[in-house]
């Protein structure tokens, strides 16, 4: 039998103390005769197994015995049940490994599985959105562990490419997946899983640059996009409670950004700040957000357009 079937079945013993055959099947993901040749694999290698009949009955281990296959003290095995997400770790095809890693960090706490989990939840997609998972993102999460060269069709903005990439790295963002690689040319970028026409996690090994840190890469990456999709300017005056809200209203880096640029505050503590926009739509139903806190002094067509839909607002509540 598999070693890490035969830990996981050994584990899920020790913690739960007894388990019917049909319960270790569909935990394991097998038959129950395959659980029973397990079983009877464990005992003949000295593991103190034995069956129980009767309604209670099932699977156990003598009592007092306990595996000391982890290694993790009990503080760090609860730090770690919070890194379990069921979901994400589902849709990379890593669910059997997570469940051995479960049960090897409950083996090390002497409690439930479940316990830690009950305290912590990841949600990751956004709210009012239903995220849909890529295809090919158990292929391109094979690749990545594996540390194999990935060859794939990408479609970006144009027309789908052929692409060679060593990818380095998975970043769920809101729903999103995206994978950080590097190309022929030596640059890592990030690209949507979503946007894999085909993905296939090639025999051939690369090596990864030891300096590489996927945090730091997502968070200026992240940055860099933001920042290359505000093209257009706004000059705005922002009345406090404007500027206490904006992070909140608005596109976080758009705000930091603006903010940045304020002077000093007027006689009524209005300031006067750079607001970046995508584009002059979303800058103007942006802008709408902020209601009278808000003036736009420049572009001219803009700041008509919000005092056109300032009147409307106003005849509506006379």
């Amino acid at each position: 039998m598999r070693a890490s079937r035969a830990i996981a079945l050994l584990l899920l013993l020790q913690n739960r103390r007894a388990m019917t055959a049909a319960d270790l099947a569909a935990e394991l993901e097998v038959s129950e005769r395959t659980v029973q040749r397990d079983v009877a694999a464990l005992a003949e290698a000295g593991v103190p197994v034995y069956a129980e009949r009767g309604r209670a009955g099932g699977y156990r281990l003598v009592d007092g015995y306990r595996t000391r296959l982890t290694g993790l003290e009990p503080a760090e095995a609860a730090v770690l049940h919070l890194a379990g997400l069921p979901g994400p770790l589902r849709d990379m095809g890593l669910a059997g490994q997570a469940l051995a890693a479960r049960l090897k960090v409950a083996a090390a706490l002497g409690q439930a599985p479940a316990d830690a989990a009950q305290r912590f939840h990841l949600d990751a997609p956004a709210w009012f959105r239903e995220a849909d998972t890529p295809a090919l993102l158990a292929e391109v999460s094979r690749a990545v562990w594996q540390e194999r060269v990935l060859h794939a069709r990408y479609a970006a903005r144009g027309p789908a490419r052929e692409r060679r990439l060593e990818p380095y790295g998975l970043v769920l963002k809101a729903g999103q997946w995206y994978v950080a690689a590097r190309s022929p040319s030596g640059r890592i970028g990030s690209y949507r899983v979503d946007r894999f026409e085909t993905a296939e996690a090639t025999g051939e090994h690369f090596e990864r640059d030891p300096d590489f840190d996927l945090a730091a890469h997502w968070e200026s990456a992240a940055r860099e996009f933001t920042r290359a999709m505000l093209r257009e300017r706004a000059r705005v005056r922002l009345s406090p409670l404007a500027v206490a809200d904006l992070a909140v209203l608005l596109e976080a880096t758009a705000a930091a950004d603006a903010l940045a640029t304020a002077g000093p505050p007027d006689a009524q503590g209005w300031v006067t700040v750079t607001l970046p926009v995508e584009d002059w739509e979303i800058g103007y139903r942006e802008l709408l957000r902020l209601g009278p806190e808000a003036e736009v002094l420049h572009p001219p067509a803009l700041r008509a357009r919000l005092a056109d839909a300032t009147r409307r607002a106003a005849a509506l509540y006379r």
